[in-house]
């Protein structure tokens, strides 16, 4: 939140003078102090947001790369005419525990080409994958496995 604070006062002052990054460095402190006492809020909360934010980005990163390498492996096969797909539908269970991960393991298998999550109950993910070795690995992605970083 901190940096947030900051990063709100130098947008909202529109440019970045020493003057004002230091006044905004204070206001910030104050605002997270005034959270810390008033909002049930601690710096290990605080803690916990910068080590989540860098596994989300990592995470964002994961995602990028699959999708190309998902798109790389799709294009040849829809511009080839004669290689048939085998369409299959999937289901497998997950690890997961709250429904914020499972969202975005449902979403980031739909993100990446080749692949639809249909359905998603309580732990049972049904995904239509356009060829069966687009389905191989689904139980066991990376996705999963940092998302369980993001859990903890």
């Amino acid at each position: 939140m901190y940096i947030l604070f900051l990063l709100a006062w130098i947008i909202f002052n529109g440019n970045i003078t020493l003057e004002i990054l230091i006044f905004g460095v204070v206001i910030a402190a104050v605002m997270l102090a005034f959270m810390c006492k008033f909002m049930d809020y601690s710096l290990q909360k605080e803690l916990n947001v910068y080590k989540k934010s860098i596994w989300f980005l990592a995470y964002a990163i994961l995602l990028i790369r699959e999708i190309i390498k998902a798109n790389l492996a799709i294009i040849p096969r829809i511009l080839t005419v004669e290689e048939e797909m085998d369409p299959v539908i999937v289901k497998f269970k997950t690890s997961l525990k709250s429904d914020f991960t499972k969202m975005l393991l449902a979403n980031s298998i739909t993100l990446t080409p080749g692949t639809i999550t249909v359905g998603l109950e309580d732990d049972e993910y049904t995904i239509h994958c356009l060829d069966t070795s687009l389905a191989e690995g689904l139980e066991n992605s990376d996705f999963e496995k940092a998302l369980k970083k993001l859990e903890d």
